[in-house]
């Protein structure tokens, strides 16, 4: 049985984390660099955390030299652990039984396609106690520009497995129009889910191979993805 690669998006796709990137990154501004403000306009969903941390330091007119980033970055992820228990953050409904599901199955491989820094998304998975269902990933160390993930993850997972995956065999699961764009980049399959701040509709328009509004019916996301992975091996 060849491979099947699925390639999740963390925030809005397997979990709502009720703010805490946000509310990490503004605490880290203000323990790191004595500043405070708000983020009102800067856009969140579907960006990297480097894209994001630039438009902050404009914002707010920090030096965006190395050592001040990597500062903030610490800050940021000393932060997010308590604030993650205080923000009701919860894995969406549905997505813990698709990854026990898949993890039974020999045909079956998952990692991660994420705007994250690692250190980020280990601290949000970790905290739900999902990262080791993971094993490879592309995360914005690798570079800030999302569409230029795939090849991370692809090289990562034939590493991994020893395997190689071709694009019809790869999905990107997602709930952004920059998640449906980045698999495009590269040529994977792409599913999207309503469960963020885009609609329904509104991810239809830019022609993704299919749309749920969510992942709490399991069975429809193995029928997308594909049927035969229902049946136990």
């Amino acid at each position: 049985m060849q491979k099947l690669l699925i390639l999740w998006d963390i925030d809005g796709t397997i979990l709502h984390s009720g703010g805490a990137g946000m509310k990490a990154l503004r605490a880290a501004l203000q323990s790191v660099f004595g500043v405070s403000g708000s983020f009102s306009g800067i856009e969140f969903a579907g960006r990297t955390d480097p894209w994001i941390i630039r438009q902050i330091f404009s914002r707010f007119a920090i030096e965006e030299t190395r050592e001040n980033v990597a500062s903030y970055i610490d800050g940021y992820i000393a932060a997010l652990p308590g604030i993650l228990a205080e923000s009701g953050a919860a894995v969406l409904p549905g997505v813990s039984e698709i990854l026990v599901r898949a993890a039974e199955h020999p045909g079956v491989a998952m990692g991660l396609l994420t705007g994250n820094l690692r250190r980020g998304a280990q601290a949000k998975l970790g905290f739900h106690g999902l990262w080791d269902y993971f094993p490879i990933g592309a995360f914005s160390d690798d570079s800030e520009v999302r569409n230029e993930l795939g090849p991370y993850a692809l090289r990562r997972a034939r590493g991994h497995w020893g395997v190689d995956f071709p694009a019809e065999r790869v999905w990107i699961v997602g709930d952004t129009p920059h998640d449906i764009l980045c698999a495009r980049a590269f040529g994977a399959r792409v599913l999207a889910v309503a469960t963020g701040g885009a609609s329904a509709s509104d991810l239809a328009a830019l022609g993704p191979d299919a749309v749920l509004e969510h992942l709490g019916d399991p069975a429809a996301f193995w029928r997308v993805v594909g049927p035969y992975y229902t049946q136990r091996p």
